[in-house]
């Protein structure tokens, strides 16, 4: 029973951290998309 606790355990951390990474990488994503719509339309983003 210890073990598969364990064994439940690391698989929750393990798909906690890739999803985690996951939701990072495509946050970074849609800012460099926005980025790109912003110089597009001629408008500077950071200057806000």
């Amino acid at each position: 029973m210890k073990t598969k606790s364990l064994f439940v355990l690391a698989a929750v951390a393990a798909v906690s951290l890739s999803a985690c990474n996951t939701v990072n990488g495509a946050g970074k994503d849609l800012k460099s998309a926005g980025g790109a719509v912003s110089d597009v339309s001629g408008q500077n983003a950071k200057k806000r």
